[in-house]
């Protein structure tokens, strides 16, 4: 597969302006096109003393909240985009709904980690975890402070399963570029067979692949990630395990720590 159109969300928070260079560098890199996304409900009217007052306060939250998603655009655009098709899509709605409903028309969405010590992002942020698992694309996973991916040394967490082979299939434009390609499983029940045959798949689409089965006494997701620093990997693959509960996503270990701390991009798939 390849990218034509990659979704970053846009917000005003710290880590925005190098995510979307980062989604910028992407889309010129894959000759894709880049659609940026911002969102934000408009707020009921409250108090109101008539249906003059009513009408008056709804022209004023929206007048409000068009000035935010404006500022958002014009940091989109300042992201490095020239060069590059750009589209922009805005909406008076939640900023997680937003997304989700315009990554259907994506091949990989750009969103910032959202770790118990990452900034705020405000009003229009959007955490990576609902999108992951509703939206049935890719996301990329950007810690703050990064504002360019090579993908010249890239691990794969394996796990075989659906969510992995998602995972691995998305990432093919970077896998077959990348200096190396590292498959790794993790703990005495990973299957090495199944590592060594997507090894052999990926080296058939030209990557240069190696296989490591890693041990540990410790959780997966931290050796994953002091793996992928050994490696000096930059970018990590891996398939997405969760479910819901109240209508909040409960995440697996290794998808938890990876979401929160990694401090290298993360591709993953649902």
């Amino acid at each position: 597969m390849d990218y034509a159109n990659i979704l970053v969300s846009a917000d005003l928070g710290e880590a925005a302006l190098d995510r979307m260079r980062l989604a910028a560098g992407l889309a010129r890199r894959f000759a894709a096109t880049l659609t940026g996304a911002a969102a934000h409900p408009v707020p009921s009217p409250i108090l109101v003393r008539d249906v003059y007052d009513a009408v008056a306060q709804e022209e004023r939250n929206t007048a409000q909240i068009q000035a935010i998603l404006e500022q958002a655009q014009a940091l989109f655009r300042r992201a490095g985009t020239e060069g590059i098709g750009t589209d922009w899509r805005a909406g008076f709605a939640d900023a997680v709904t937003h997304v989700i409903e315009t990554a259907r028309a994506a091949d990989l969405v750009v969103l910032s980690r959202r770790g118990p010590g990452d900034a705020d992002p405000g009003p229009l942020g959007v955490p990576p975890g609902p999108v992951l698992m509703e939206a049935g694309r890719p996301v990329l996973v950007v810690p703050p402070g990064l504002a360019s991916l090579t993908g010249s040394r890239i691990v794969i967490a394996w796990r075989d399963g659906p969510a992995a082979r998602r995972a691995v299939s998305a990432a093919l434009p970077f896998l077959r570029a990348a200096d190396r390609v590292h498959v790794a499983t993790v703990g005495a029940d990973a299957r090495p067979d199944g590592a060594d045959d997507v090894a052999g798949h990926l080296a058939r689409h030209g990557a240069h692949v190696a296989v490591h089965h890693l041990q540990t006494e410790e959780d997966a997701g931290s050796e994953i990630l002091r793996f992928a620093l050994r490696q000096d990997a930059d970018l990590i693959v891996t398939g997405a395990y969760g479910h819901s509960r109240l209508r909040e996503w409960m995440f697996g270990g290794v998808t938890r720590d990876l979401l929160e701390r990694s401090p290298r991009c993360c591709l993953m798939s649902h």
